[in-house]
């Protein structure tokens, strides 16, 4: 009991109050009992004198003893070692709490990071196979959203206006390959095209102006 503060970050000194504390509650020291020096008291606990004079006037303070210069120190009140043993379950809940709380944030605050590195990958690796596999299709879902609903491709524009070649249309789970400038749009088909990176964005504009 060589250290300042133990492993839980409690000062030593408040742990000897404590533990004076406990012992004039269960009885060990009497109410008027005059009990060590300080240096004493320093040697039990394997403290300094001046840690062990901390702790003293702790415990003074909350009137649970009297300090009598060079003459030792005398146990005044059990009721007032029992309400500072009270303020000080009351602190370390708050200190366990305050613990608890900063260890979520920390976890929480890793595992964001975590993510955060595992999208950036992932968006990394999709670019990287996209840039090598420049066919693989691009697909955006009819709705009644379109001004397009009912028209054709050719009658649009569609490639005029996106860049974007049409490959295939799925309506009802049935795939129709190469569909051609007149293919229809019909509601919840699903268009699959193939253009550069910014194909997208241009197709969802066009498809969808008021969106």
């Amino acid at each position: 009991m060589n250290k300042r503060r133990a492993d839980n970050g409690i000062p030593k000194y408040q742990q000897i109050a404590t533990d004076i504390a406990y012992k004039i509650v269960n009885g060990i020291y009497q109410e008027d009992q005059k009990i060590y020096a300080r240096s004493a008291i320093g040697s039990q606990y394997s403290v300094s004198s001046e840690t062990a004079r901390r702790a003293m006037c702790i415990l003074a303070d909350w009137d649970v003893v009297t300090i009598e210069k060079n003459s030792g120190v005398l146990i005044k009140s059990v009721d007032n070692a029992k309400n500072f043993l009270q303020q000080q379950k009351q602190t370390k809940s708050i200190q366990n709490l305050k613990r608890n709380i900063l260890d979520s944030v920390e976890r929480q605050q890793q595992e964001i990071k975590e993510l955060y590195d595992y999208l950036t990958e992932m968006i990394d690796q999709i670019e990287r196979y996209r840039s090598t596999n420049p066919f693989i299709p691009y697909e955006i879902v009819i709705t009644d959203q379109t001004p397009y609903l009912d028209r054709t491709v050719g009658e649009v524009d569609f490639w005029q206006e996106t860049f974007a070649t049409v490959i295939a249309i799925r309506r009802n789970g049935v795939l129709m390959m190469s569909p051609g400038p007149k293919a229809v749009f019909k509601l919840n088909d699903i268009l699959y095209y193939t253009g550069d990176e910014e194909c997208p964005e241009r197709v969802q504009k066009f498809m969808y102006p008021h969106q």
